[in-house]
Order: C-alpha cells, then structure tokens, then sequence
C-alpha cells in the first residue's frame, strides 16, 4: 500500500476506546487500603453498567482485583457474572498482572491457569496475553500464550526502536507467533484525558485520532484508545460524550471491552512485521531496571519459595504422597502468585508493602516445606535412626555431599542442677523434648537422689512422664532432686550420597564421619593453606582476598571476588550513580582462615574489612565523609566432585543510598552473556537501546545463572549483573539500597516513576548474604550449554536429607527410582499430579532441537497443552515414552500407570 492510501486508510479507520483501570494490588500504599479504593470504585462501576448497558470496562487483565472485591462483596457474585456473560465486563486471563523477570516461568504458566479458570467460573476470559504495564516483557511469552490458547499479545513497556507500528507478530525462540498488538503513543493510558474536559472532547477525539493513526498498520483494524489509567474509572456518562464527539468530528468511535476488540482482529501472524525475543528495550517507555536488585531479599525469599514449591513439594507429593497434600500446595501457589505482581516482588512499593510480600513468599515456601516433612517423615520411618533418608529433585541419577548431626562417643552435660523441687523439674519437659533434643531415656539413682535424662538428637521413643512421677512415689510433689541432662557430643559431619533420579535413597555416615558407599567419590578434595582442590577445580586465595580458579582444561583466571561499593542516589526503580561517586575497592585488612577440611569438602574463609562511606551526600550529588567499618566474609568451599566452586559472601550493612557488587574476571573476553531466565537462555550484548526517557544501561536480570567468557554464575536468587569493563568481567549487584520510592528528580530518568516517598527498609540493612557458584567451562556457549545447565539445576537443587526414625538394628532400605528425564539440553521444570495423570513439563533450553527421553515405569502417556488439556497419544515402550523437541520447545506431557 502507498503512502497516499495508508493516510486515507488510518484516516477513515475506526477508533475503539477501552475503558478500563490499571490496578496496582499494592504500591505505594499496602493491599488493604488500596483495596479499599477498588471496593468503592467497583460499587459504582457495577451499579452504573447494571443501569446502562452500553457502558463497557475492562478489569485490567488480572482476576486478583476481582477476588478481593468478592471477598468484601460476597453478594456482588452474580452480578458480576451477569455482566460478563453480557460482554460489559472483560476479566483475565491473568490471576495478577506479575513482574515477568522476577517469577519463574513454572509461575507464569500457573499465574495464567488460576486466572483462566477462576474467570471461567465468573462467566469468560478475555482471550488476550493483557501486558500493559511490565517492565519488560520475556522471549518466550509468545510460546507461553499460545500454549493457553490465546491468540493475541498486548505490550507497552520494552518495545525497541525498530517497532513502528501498532502490530506485529512476536515471536519466541521456538519460533512460535503471537500477534501483538502495541499500546503506543502513550500506553495503557493513551486515551486517558479523553473525557476529563466535557468542553473539549470533541479536539481531543480528533487528535487521539490523529496521533493513533500515525502506528497505523494497513488492515490492522481499528485503532485502539485506552481510555483509563492507575486505579480510575470512567465518567458516568462517557457512552454520551463519545457519541457527540463522533459526530462533530466524524470520527467514527465506539465503546468496548479488550475482549469486543481483539474478537474483531484475526489471529494471523502472516505479513506482520517480526519482533523476536525479550523486549527489554528503553527506547520507547521506561522498563525500570532498578527493580531487579533492590530489597534484595525479596528477591532471594522469591527464588527460595519457588524451589522449595516447585522441584521438591511437588515432585514428592506427585511421586509419593497420597493425594491429601494438594490442598497445601495450592495454597503455596496462591501466595507465590499473589506476590509476583509488578510492584510487589520488585520491591518498588512502600515498607508496609515489602513486608507483606516477605510474609506470604515466607508462608508459601512453609507451605512447600510443611508438604516436604510430610512425605519425608513418611518415607524415613523406614530408615534406621543413624542414618538418612536422601531425596534427589533431579531427572537424572545424583551424587553429591549431604549433611548429617551425628553422635560422637562420650558424655557431655548440658545440665546439673541440684535441689530441684521435683513438679518443677518435671514440667520442663514437653513431650519428648527436653533442653532443644529429645529424651532417649532415662534413670533414678538407688538413693533416689538424682535424675537423670539422657537426650537425642531425634525422637528415638516412646517417653511417658507418668513412669518417672511413679518411679519417685506418691510423695513426688514434695521431692527435691538433683537433675542431670547428659548427651552424646555431636558433630555435623559430610555424607556421599548416590540416589536415582527423582527418587531417595539411606545412606549411613561412618562413626569418624568419612563416607560409607559403594562407589566412593573420584577424587578427595584436599586443602592446604589458601589452596582448594578437588581434582576438577582448584583455588588458590590471593593476599587481597580474591581468588584464582584454575579450571578442568587448565585455564586460570585470577582476581575473582573483588567487590567494588559505589554509591547510588537514585530510588527503587532506578540506579543514580553520585557525580562525584567514590568506589571503595581496596580492603583495609584481610584475613584467611581455613574452615571444615576432610575428603568430601573443604572451606577457606576470606574476611575483609572496609570502610564504606555511611551515606549519599545529595547536597553536593555526592557521598559521605563519614564512613561505617563492615567486615566482609567470603566462604569458598570444593565438595568432591562438583565442577564448580561454592561461594557464600556475608555482610552485616551499616550504610545507605549505594551499591555493591562483586566482580568476576572472565577467562577470556566475552562480546555477549548468555543468562538463563524463564523458559529460556537469552543472549545480550554489553550495551542497551535507549531513547525513551531512561537512561539505557545494560544492567540485565538474570534466574539461574549467567555465563560469558568461559565462566557461568550459578546462582540460587534473581539476580542483576552487567558485563563491563570492554567484556572483560562480570559484575554482580549484591546489594543496592535506596532511601525513596521513587525521586522527582532523577539523574538518569527524565520523569517520576511513582510518587516521591520514603522507604527507608529500602536501605537494607542488617545482615545480608548472597550464595552463589563460579563453573568454568571450554568452548563456546553452545558448546557448553549440557554442562551448563545440569550444573545450574545441581546447585540451585541440593539434594534434600532428612534423618530417620526406625530402630538403629533396621536395615537400609534399597534405593527407590521415580522419574527420569534425559536429553541433551532437556531442562525440568515441574512435576504434577493432575488428576489420574503424573503431569510432566520439560523445556529444550539448549538451543537446539533435541529428544527427551522420559523413563517411569508408566503405561500411558499423552501430550497436553500448558492449561492440562489433553492432546496427542504417545507410544510408551518398556515404560518409556520418546519426545522429540524444537529448540526452545516448551512440552507439557501427562503419564499414567
């Protein structure tokens, strides 16, 4: 089409106008009293539709809102279904519009179902991937999407510059296609003042028109006016105003809901312009990159949560519970869902929010480990009282070191007190446990003088008070005793463990704590002086207190765990470096001391002291001249046969407005990182687009690791890192405090993100520890990519002991098989039970197609779609079912016996 008739098209094209409201759950005030707002907008809204039925709004994608007004309005039920059911009121797909960078892609798809349904059962889901407000968006959603069986996309934040249209076809790794539609020139509030002005309506309508025509893609249908914005609702009689500006104007205008909008569009991709992958661009809007590492112990509670949920509560209950631990699980995933929303995990609202968030994320991840101590008492009331029960959250056969509290021979007194009346005595016990350990036995000398306990680690037997009242005689209440607690001397010492693949297994450790087992490890870690080795990978600890890491094929990269503390001005969405920033480099003192050292693992502990300026400086865009002493404790520690080095850095932070980050030397120059994040590992350069008001660095999120230049960065929280200084290192945020919510005035953000408040618990202070693994690895990134990715699941899934509770005589109980999942690249992401079905959900994150290869011992199998809906037969042989993969396919498979 020409130029001359693209104008006459978008002039003559028609303008839908949304009403709708974007609904911050919480923000910059808590849940509760923002929900108190959205009961009073909703009263009206439904009164004012239920009275005319040409008004139409859309509830912002996410049926959260919905919820928490029904639980205040119970009785509104019905008519909110009424009105959905008659095409007025558009809900989900969403359960909560969530930060997509900070929940794990098993979230995303989860989020998604509970939205699906629980708008379902209020009368239909607007079948539309709603996205309005993220800060960026991830590389696969589209797969994610379509898998829902939803068509369309609708984006506004991370658009790149190479967008110039209002639609195109977003496209995941895998290749599949979403058409998307683009909320430009403005946003989700690009029609937001339309109506405010009743007088000008008309020459407001005529220049949306005309700004909105401007994206107009030939035969994309309608223009789309948002008309709304945060937590607003329409004026009373905006079907009216609308009409008479139609008509003064001849622009041709109606009212609807999104979902009135996108059924008018078709769901091809074909002819569209691409856009592939994450868009993570500033060019267009804003995406606020700051999120992603301040309060970072939201982010470390998130990841900790998620684990604890997804690879071992789950895959338990799937594998070996009874049915009755759903209910708990659903309740885990209730809270994990309620706390991803885009301003409560990133951490960007006020103190009361943060929280409150902390709150649930910590109840979600005891309710995953309340299901964990479930099925694991169950399961080690086989296992022998001086031995462990080892379950492996792996696909694939695991060994590796676990922990256990074992007895040492000899006595140690935790108490002797004499001329104890006797009632007293006797109450300090509770149950079993006496003194923080269980009562094992117990004995009355002759003279009936003293009492003595003997206590354990674990509940060994059935205790009765009664028996020691009746052994002291009727006059009991009147005795006065000497009582003596005694126990063996423990230890915590380290076990060799090899269990199959999503399944457990007893391993006993030997009285002097070396490993009992039939294939010991390959090779003994040794230690001497500042040297780590385990015959994979070595360290060595430099006199500043970083380290060198000399790798399988022999390349040493020096100087890994500098930390480099500068200062930031800026708020809870954005980093402000000072103008006249001071970077603290250099420790003032270093010591290295050596930690636990035997065969299966080995520790030095680096402590560094500094003096860190206490505070910014704003008054001359500055820091501090006054400075806070923190000692700094980096623990590195080689457990036999891991490839890679443990790195656990602890600090107590006395100081605020700045950040800190550990540095990482790479093995050889990198022109690109390779971070694995949801679903998928995204490639990115070293710089970011920008344009959009926000300055562009390339400061990128990051889940379970990020790799360059020959080395990967196992990580177990979500992280923010940049690769600097020409390529040739990695740095890791370990920590970014901030004093405002957001700020007014910003060095590197043209306007306010949010209003300028303070949050002082943004600072965080107090004690904060960050566990993380350095991995080097040979050869490009593809090439590494195996390798790379079991090692991230290895780390970030540490095998899971818990202590038995049979008689010692027992035997070991013979290791038990649960599921095995293989395939080059092949990553696990969840196990289900979904119904009959053991629901099964892999990823082909290498980047290449590829076969799973699934092996359970079931009878049936069947593909499903990400919603659990049934799909193809597939044929299953000896208990075995082949799958084969695109690359960065994203398959959900249901198995039964």
């Amino acid at each position: 089409m020409n130029d001359s008739a693209h104008d006459h098209d978008a002039h003559d094209r028609e303008l839908v106008v949304v009403p709708h409201t974007h609904w911050d759950r919480e923000w910059y005030l808590p849940f509760q009293r923002f929900r108190l707002q959205l009961v009073a907008l909703l009263d009206e809204l439904l009164d004012r539709m239920e009275g005319d039925p040409r008004h139409r709004f859309t509830l912002d994608g996410q049926l959260a809102a919905v919820d928490d007004y029904l639980e205040v309005r119970p009785e509104a039920r019905e008519r909110v279904v009424s009105l959905v059911r008659a095409g007025q009121l558009a809900i989900g797909p969403w359960d909560i519009l969530m930060d997509e960078f900070l929940c794990s892609g098993e979230q995303i798809v989860r989020n998604l179902e509970r939205g699906i349904r629980r708008s379902g059962e209020l009368g239909g889901t607007m079948p539309v991937g709603y996205l309005p407000d993220m800060f960026g968006h991830i590389a696969q959603m589209p797969q994610i999407l379509r898998g829902a069986g939803l068509d369309h996309a609708c984006v506004f934040r991370g658009v790149p510059g190479t967008v110039t249209t209002d639609t195109f076809a977003w496209t995941a790794p895998d290749g599949t296609a979403v058409r998307t539609r683009y909320l430009a020139a403005g946003g989700y509030g690009n029609a937001a003042g339309l109506l405010a002005d009743r007088d000008a309506v008309a020459g407001r309508l005529r220049e949306l028109h005309h700004r909105m025509s401007a994206w107009a893609l030939p035969g994309s249908g309608p223009l789309l006016g948002m008309y709304g914005s945060d937590h607003s609702a329409p004026e009373s009689d905006a079907p009216d105003l609308l009409a008479r500006a139609g008509r003064a104007t001849g622009v041709t205008v109606g009212l609807a809901t999104l979902t009135e909008f996108f059924e008018g569009l078709p769901p091809a991709t074909d002819g569209l312009p691409v856009l592939h992958g994450e868009l993570r661009s500033h060019a267009r809007a804003n995406i606020l990159p700051g999120v992603h590492s301040v309060r970072s112990h939201l982010k470390q509670a998130m990841s900790r949560a998620e684990r604890r949920v997804e690879r071992y509560a789950e895959p338990m209950a799937a594998l070996y519970g009874d049915g009755g631990e759903q209910r708990f699980l659903d309740m885990a995933w209730q809270r994990l869902i309620a706390v991803s929303g885009h301003d409560s995990v990133t951490g960007c609202g006020c103190d009361e929010t943060a929280v409150q968030v902390g709150a649930r994320m910590a109840e979600a991840e005891q309710l995953g480990q309340a299901v964990c101590d479930l099925i694991g008492r169950r399961r080690a009331a086989a296992v022998p009282q001086d031995a462990l029960l080892v379950f492996n959250p792996s696909p694939w056969p695991r060994r590796g070191v676990v922990f256990a509290d074992v007895d040492r021979p000899g006595v140690q007194v935790l108490a002797d007190d004499a001329d104890v009346p006797a009632p007293i005595a006797l109450t300090r016990v509770h149950g079993t446990e006496l003194y923080g350990r269980h009562i094992a036995s117990w004995s009355l000398s002759e003279d009936g003088s003293t009492l003595t306990f003997e206590v354990a680690r674990h509940p060994s037997a059935a205790f009765d008070v009664a028996e020691v009242r009746e052994a002291l005689g009727a006059d009991w209440r009147e005795r006065r005793l000497r009582v003596r607690i005694v126990t063996p001397p423990g230890a915590t010492v380290p076990v060799w463990a090899q269990v199959p693949p999503l399944g457990y297994a007893a391993v006993r450790p030997a009285a002097e704590g070396s490993p009992i087992s039939a294939e010991p490890p390959p090779h003994d870690v040794r230690s001497d002086g500042r040297v780590l080795d385990n015959g994979l990978v070595r360290i060595e600890v430099a006199g500043d207190g970083t380290f060198g890491l000399r790798g399988p094929d022999g390349t040493v990269t020096a100087g890994l765990g500098a930390l480099v503390d500068g200062g930031d001005l800026g708020d809870t969405y954005n980093y402000a470096p000072p103008a006249a920033d001071l970077l603290v480099t250099q420790p003032e003192t270093v010591r290295v001391t050596r930690g636990p050292a035997g065969p299966l693992r080995a520790v030095l502990e680096v402590e560094r002291r500094y003096s860190w300026p206490a505070a910014g400086d704003f008054a001359v865009h500055g820091r501090s001249q006054r400075t806070e002493p923190v000692a700094v404790t980096m623990r590195i520690e080689l457990r036999a046969a891991e490839p890679y080095a443990r790195v656990d850095v602890e600090f107590d932070n006395r100081c605020d407005d700045h950040r800190l980050r550990l540095h990482l030397p790479l093995p050889s120059p990198a022109r690109s990182s390779f971070a694995e994040g949801q679903f998928a590992v995204v490639e990115r350069g070293p710089t970011a687009e920008g344009g959009g008001g926000e300055a562009p660095l390339p400061t990128f999120p990051a889940a379970g690791f990020v790799a360059a230049g020959g080395l990967a960065v196992l990580l177990t929280e979500y992280s923010e890192y940049e690769l600097v200084d020409g390529g040739q290192e990695l740095a890791l945020t370990l920590l970014r405090g901030v004093g405002q919510l957001s700020r007014n005035r910003h060095v590197l953000r043209d306007e306010p993100a949010g209003p300028q408040l303070p949050t002082p618990g943004a600072q965080s202070r107090g004690r904060r520890s960050v566990s993380l693994a350095l991995l080097p690895y040979s050869g490009a990134w593809e090439e590494a990519a195996d390798t790379v990715l079991r090692a991230a699941d290895e780390f970030r899934h540490g095998l899971l002991a818990v202590p038995g509770t049979a008689a010692r005589s027992a035997p070991l109980p013979e290791p038990v098989h649960g599921l095995s999942v293989g395939g080059t690249g092949v990553v696990l992401t969840s196990v289900r039970e979904r119904g009959e079905w053991t629901e099964v959900r892999v990823v082909a994150e290498g980047g290449v197609a590829t076969e799973a290869l699934l092996d359970g011992g079931f009878t049936r199998a069947r593909r499903a779609d990400l919603l659990g809906r049934a799909g193809e037969e597939l044929p299953v042989r000896e208990g075995r079912v082949r799958l084969p993969l695109r690359a960065w396919e994203i398959a959900t498979l249901q198995l039964g016996r």
